[in-house]
């Protein structure tokens, strides 16, 4: 079966984008190519348990095993040392991208307190997006109460549009709710 916002995109935002910057092939409407999902734990320096929880409840939010990603240099002032474990990452793709991007959307972004739409200011000049979450709780599958401390990651939305413009029609055409 496939994802829901993936028949959607084929079936509305390609057309509709198509007209609405007027491409001459739908091979040249921008595509969401991946989700890359970034959960930085410094505190895994003192408290390697926090790694172990942040790396188990980033794979339950993504329904795929993160990768446990390590420091580069070693920085005396923050007591870390080159080849610690102090965060996790892990890139969607496919069948599993749609899927979480459907559950960010319309589910997980509507939890968050005080909540009037993402702001449009992150786009990196090539048509990607980066949102910060601060609360990890806000997604469903997390039991809150057996979370210990609330973390915070990055979701990178990688596109194949080539401007701003296109990446933000990409994805307001997807359901983005980007304030007005």
């Amino acid at each position: 079966m496939a994802a829901r916002l993936k028949d959607l995109y084929q079936q509305k935002v390609i057309p509709t984008l198509k007209q609405d910057l007027g491409y001459a092939n739908i091979m040249q409407v921008p595509q969401l190519k991946k989700i890359v999902l970034n959960m930085g734990l410094g505190g895994a320096v003192d408290n390697p348990k926090l790694l172990e929880t942040g790396v188990s409840e980033l794979t339950q939010i993504a329904g795929q095993k993160p990768v446990v990603t390590k420091a580069h240099k070693s920085i005396a002032n923050f007591k870390l040392r080159e080849g610690v474990a102090i965060g996790c990452a892990v890139t969607l793709r496919g069948e599993r991208m749609y899927e979480f991007f459907d559950r960010l959307v319309n589910v997980a972004l509507p939890r968050v307190r005080d909540f009037r739409g993402i702001p449009e200011n992150a786009f990196d000049g090539r048509g990607n997006y980066s949102l910060g979450i601060r609360e990890h709780v806000i997604f469903p599958e997390i039991n809150v109460d057996k979370v210990e401390q609330v973390k915070g990651f990055t979701i990178s939305f990688v596109t194949s549009a080539k401007t701003d413009v296109e990446g933000r029609a990409l994805l307001r055409a997807l359901g983005m709710p980007f304030r007005s």
